[in-house]
């Protein structure tokens, strides 16, 4: 038990300094992305230090979501990789100790780090959000600093543009000024030259002051107008004037009650409150928009037993209205054009709803009823109404869309606040059991592949918040996407770990491939130089024997013309394979204790017989049904299965001749 304690402080002191430098590492790096992406919005507005180490720190508290779980991803990959490269896991393993009671003291870690991450998320995290958005938007509301260049027009001052052909920086002169005041339009522009001037900032830091020498003004007397040929103005000459621009230099914080009250500056129970209230409203708001479908949108439907309508669609003045046509009996062509208002039938009591069975009027027969010279009006009219309708439903549409798109932000927040552990749990369980797979310690390999790992998880986990965003899938759906994905990786590779597989391995995926080509490596079998158990030459002649009957019902079978339907069916062809392939095998290795030196050398010389899918595919059986009707994949699959028969039919020919062969030499003196 005592070791076992030391190992546990061993494997914590050995993980807690690699996952603080890469936390610090990876918060960095992401606080430099943070940086680049809002550096127009920092750089040249005079902002203190101390205001951009403010934002700085609240950006980096916002950043921890991102930074946690790469850092443990690349912590663990570095921990175990590092054990398995100085052979500490062989030790491990050599002492009883397996891979997942090795990972146990890290495990309790991490799990730790998760809740507390999830405390974090949703207590520390909304506020920095809250101060970081704040400043963010304040500084991008306050005015830049007035660095007036030589020789070009500046238009950061609103309203104003400058132009100063030379600058003094000893004394501040400015030389060859000239000013476009277009603070009413630009045809209406008042422009000012002088042959020198000074600028500077009043105390309040709100206006900007100008002090001219020498110069001309040029204003219009009256506002131009498109039309205006000939627009008096008004030249003023001076020796010495001074004006005021407002231009607000402060840096002025923004209220934080603004983005306090938006989904990032909420915690769980405040993002379920709204959720809840903003659900509410939008079904009371449904119910008022399905009532006043049902009383505006079908004017024109009757009860056919009573054959009155049950709703009337107002009409206005002067409109022609075909329902007042219906109900006044018109059959002469005229139109009633008198105002009636919205007239809804209220029916009381189950019996009473019962009885009422809506149909739609006859419109041909109304249509029919009405002068030629109306009818394009009464289109023009029913026009209009449509038009109408179609506005309010966009309308409505659009409100509701605003308020389900608030929802979905909400949930997307709310649910964000439990994949922040989840994520770190998920990456703790890849990263260590690929570093005991990998065995590479350092910050090479490790950090290759944890990148590599981070940026698929960011895509899909990216890919699912879009999609939930924009309400084409469920929330939970693209929130959890990348969690779903990456679960079963972290099974699997965990279990790879625990039973010593070689995933990174490149041997075995280059005899993955041969396999999967048809292509094996050729024998190489050895005289043994102690002989214990001897052949029985008898014995080794039946066995080639059999051997010899085996292959050439394979050659008969395999050299049948088959076509394309019975390609696919199972004929019992793929087991006789193998049981060949089988038997050939146990054959080689009996006779591998023969004293023959010729016969042993001879056995290298036996091809390889064994079923492979581009040989016999009919296994399995699914896919083999697919193949069959799928004639653009299975009718390529069946062509280079008629070559690869040839090709076996070959080997087991010479694994015939070779049959033979061994027999003449068992059968020579020297054999026995």
């Amino acid at each position: 038990m005592a070791l076992v304690k030391r190992l546990y402080v061993f494997i914590l002191k050995s993980f807690l300094p690699l996952f603080a430098m890469t936390f610090f590492i990876v918060l960095f790096i992401v606080l430099m992305q943070f940086l680049w992406k809002h550096i127009d919005d920092l750089v040249g507005k005079g902002l203190p230090f101390s205001l951009i180490g403010e934002l700085f720190f609240y950006a980096a508290v916002s950043m921890v979501p991102m930074a946690l779980p790469l850092a443990i991803l690349l912590a663990s990959l570095m921990t175990y990789g590092n054990f398995g490269e100085k052979f500490e896991l062989t030790a491990m393993k050599a002492s009883g100790i397996s891979l997942v009671h090795s990972m146990r003291p890290l495990i309790v870690l991490i799990t730790l780090i998760s809740i507390g991450a999830f405390f974090f998320q949703n207590y520390a995290l909304p506020p920095a959000q809250v101060k970081m958005w704040t400043l963010l938007f304040s500084m991008r509301q306050k005015s830049p600093e007035v660095e007036i260049p030589e020789g070009v027009f500046y238009d950061q001052i609103p309203g104003y543009n400058l132009l100063v052909q030379k600058k003094n920086p000893d004394t501040g002169m400015l030389y060859d000024v000239m000013i476009y005041d277009v603070t009413r339009g630009g045809d209406n522009a008042t422009i000012l030259l002088a042959d020198s001037g000074r600028m500077a900032f009043t105390g309040d830091m709100k206006y900007l002051y100008l002090h001219l020498f020498t110069g001309e003004q040029f204003e219009n007397l009256r506002e131009q107008k498109a039309l205006d040929k000939n627009v008096p103005f008004r030249r003023e000459s001076f020796l010495d004037k001074q004006i005021l621009i407002p231009f607000d230099a402060n840096f002025n914080r923004m209220d934080e009650g603004g983005i306090r009250s938006q989904y990032v500056g909420k915690n769980i129970v405040e993002l379920q409150h709204t959720i809840d209230s903003v659900t509410n409203r939008i079904d009371s708001t449904g119910v008022i928009y399905a009532n006043d479908l049902r009383r505006n949108a079908f004017p024109l439907l009757v009860n056919r037993k009573t054959g009155k309508p049950t709703f009337v669609q107002e009409t206005h003045a002067n409109e022609p209205s075909l329902s007042s046509s219906k109900r006044s009996g018109n059959t002469s062509g005229t139109v009633s054009s008198s105002s009636t208002s919205i007239k809804e039938s209220n029916v009381k009591g189950k019996e009473e709803k019962e009885e009422e069975v809506l149909a739609p009027l006859n419109l041909d027969s109304l249509l029919s009823s009405v002068p030629f010279d109306k009818r394009d009006r009464l289109f023009e009219n029913a026009l209009s109404l449509s038009k109408r309708h179609v506005n309010e439903a966009q309308f409505k549409a659009a409100v509701t869309a605003d308020d389900k798109m608030s929802i979905r932000r909400h949930q997307i927040e709310l649910l964000k606040k439990y994949t922040l552990s989840v994520a770190c749990l998920i990456f703790f369980f890849i990263g260590a059991p690929l570093g005991a797979i990998i065995r590479k310690g350092g910050l090479g390999t490790p950090l290759v592949i944890s990148v590599l790992l981070f940026l698929f998880y960011y895509i899909i986990d990216n890919t699912g918040y879009k999609m939930a965003r924009d309400g084409r899938w469920e929330v939970w759906i693209g929130i959890w996407l990348s969690t779903f994905i990456l679960a079963p990786l972290g099974i699997y590779v965990t279990y790879k770990a625990m039973n010593d597989s070689a995933v990174f391995n490149p041997d075995s995926y280059k005899e993955l491939i041969r396999k999967l080509r048809g292509v094996r490596l050729p024998r190489s079998i050895g005289r043994k130089e102690v002989v214990i158990n001897e052949i029985s030459v008898p014995v080794a002649l039946e066995r080639l024997s059999n051997l010899i009957k085996e292959c050439q019902s394979l050659v008969s079978k395999l050299q049948h013309k088959v076509i394309y339907k019975e390609f696919w069916n199972d004929n019992g062809l793929g087991k006789e394979i193998e049981t060949t392939g089988s038997y050939l095998e146990s054959t080689v290795e009996y006779l591998t204790d023969c004293r023959n030196n010729n016969v042993v050398d001879k056995l290298s010389d036996y091809p390889w017989i064994y079923d492979t899918f581009l040989l016999t595919p009919s296994q399995p059986h699914w896919l083999a049904v697919i193949l069959k009707w799928f004639i653009p994949v299975g009718y390529p699959i069946y062509l280079i299965s008629l070559k690869k028969r040839k090709a076996f039919i070959k080997n087991l020919e010479s694994t015939i001749a070779l049959s033979n062969e061994l027999s003449e030499l068992l059968l020579t003196p020297s054999a026995s």
